[in-house]
């Protein structure tokens, strides 16, 4: 194995050290002997830099036109395609995330880069007659300024596009922080940022911690808004602190996500939606299938289904091609996920599989845990109503379609659900009923499309929708209307036109 490289900030265009020197090293989820690189441990002065790199480039920045910026964002994408596979085996090794799995997350990116790039040439406001005559009005988008983009590490290269892309085709700087956990690729993604040739300042990477880099970033006077993903008890504090200077936020955050199986279903199909929705990357993404609500027609046969296939997939190393489930990202992950474990046992639920973590030798020196299905669950039980962000899942039994939706309903989260259903009405019922962001039909709760609003209710998020569709343009523009009067004399709107 080859050294592990140092990574470092880039901050006003240059790649440069931590004000304090300090470094961490990052290892291998999958093999803790495994070190990935040496990042930069950063404190407040590398963010201090970074914000005030970004304002002054901002000024330059948003008086390039639109198009232009776009064409930016597009030649980004071509490089992401040549580079799809060199960057998702580093993400596999980085993170833990499966090969395939790896593959799509680069794809993601390069799918928001195309998408983004498009719409440099729309960002559309619109043209309406005024109520007095010769008057001229329409809208037009202003970026923000500058953008603290605070990513987290299950989709360490799609999500930091989510926010980075729209930022900039809007016109916008941006400082991003990527999680500790997984700060290589959005590295890559700043780096080809800079290979493309954006101008120094208009993209900032500040690795290190979050009360030492994400909290004096959150709380810049010149930042002036945070795109923030992860977990909900640090959303909350994120919004307090956006909230003091009123800086524009926009959260996404945890889920509780339910599949509904009624008893007309293809039970094969929603053991396939199941296992993607419940174990893909360790269950670790916020749209993971947590709960699973079944028609008690159909509960016992949909049990030993899941069950049995459940057992038969593979956990092991993310870049053996044949794997299924990868590791864990870290100790405390792993901790976390044990820990819920024995909250369930002592709940009363029952493990029909799984619950113990892997300790032979191909796993031990990783944090490796396996798929992990509970029955005998009560909606009421805190892992039926906590997020646990890990391999598990509860099997919860239902009378019906009103006794599933309420169950699936009765949840702090409203980010993604699922119903498996051959009946057309239980179908549109379902998906006008389930109070989330997201509804799939006859499918799992994951596997969200680029170019469509993403995000949730509740303690989800804060009601706006990133991801790369349409919707974004709202969270990184403001909008400006614009009178022209060309009558030649003083007009007054409702005083004149009455």
């Amino acid at each position: 194995m080859a050294e592990a490289k140092t990574y470092r900030n880039f901050i006003d265009g240059e790649w440069i050290e931590s004000s304090s020197g300090s470094v961490y090293g990052h290892h291998s989820p999958a093999d803790r002997g495994d070190l990935v690189g040496t990042f930069q441990d950063s404190q407040t002065a590398d963010v201090e830099a970074a914000v005030e790199a970004a304002a002054r480039a901002f000024r330059r920045w948003r008086l390039v036109p639109a198009p232009k910026r776009a064409e930016y964002l597009f030649r980004m994408a071509e490089i992401l395609v040549r580079r799809k596979e060199e960057y998702a085996r580093e993400m596999a090794r980085e993170m833990g995330k499966p090969l395939r799995e790896a593959r799509g997350d680069v794809q993601e990116a390069i799918d928001v880069c195309y998408y983004i790039a498009g719409e440099g040439r729309r960002l559309c406001g619109y043209t309406t007659p005024s109520e007095l005559p010769n008057k001229a009005c329409y809208t037009t988008r202003m970026p923000v300024g500058v953008c603290a983009l605070i990513t987290p590490w299950n989709f360490p290269m799609a999500i930091p596009s989510w926010k980075l892309i729209p930022a900039l085709v809007c016109g916008n700087t941006v400082v991003i922080k990527p999680a500790t956990d997984a700060p290589l690729s959005a590295y890559h993604l700043v780096k080809i940022g800079q290979e493309v040739g954006l101008p120094g300042g208009v993209i900032n990477y500040v690795t290190g911690g979050g009360e030492p880099v994400g909290g004096p970033l959150v709380r810049h006077a010149k930042t002036a808004l945070v795109s923030f993903t992860g977990s909900s008890e640090t959303g909350r504090r994120v919004s307090v602190a956006c909230a003091e200077s009123f800086k524009r936020v926009s959260l996404e955050m945890g889920g509780k996500n339910a599949l509904i199986v009624m008893d007309d279903a293809r039970l094969d199909l929603a053991v396939d939606g199941a296992l993607w929705g419940a174990f893909a990357t360790a269950g670790q993404r916020c749209t993971a299938t947590s709960r699973i609500i079944v028609h008690k027609k159909v509960h016992d046969e949909f049990v030993h289904r899941l069950v049995e296939r459940a057992a038969a997939l593979k956990v092991g190393d993310p870049l053996d091609e044949s794997i299924d489930v990868g590791p864990l990202v870290s100790d405390a992950q792993l901790k976390r996920v044990m820990d819920y474990v024995q909250i369930g046992r002592d709940e009363g639920a029952e493990p029909r599989l799984g619950g113990v973590r892997l300790t032979k030798a191909e796993y031990g020196r990783g944090w490796f845990f396996p798929p992990t299905i509970f029955t005998s669950v009560d909606p009421k039980m805190r892992i039926a109503r906590e997020e646990i962000f890990g391999p598990v899942v509860c099997v919860i039994p239902a009378d019906g379609l009103e006794d599933a939706l309420s169950i699936a309903n009765d949840s702090l989260y409203g980010l993604s659900s699922s119903i498996y259903t051959q009946d057309v009405n239980r179908a549109f019922v379902a998906a006008r009923d389930l109070e989330t962001g997201i509804t799939y039909v006859n499918s799992s709760t994951i596997g969200a499309e680029t170019h469509l609003p993403f995000g949730g209710t509740r303690r989800t998020g804060n009601g706006h929708r990133e991801g790369a569709a349409v919707t974004a343009l709202e969270i990184f523009t403001e909008w400006k209307t614009v009178y022209i009067d060309y009558s030649g004399r003083l007009q007054k709107a409702q005083i004149d036109n009455n």
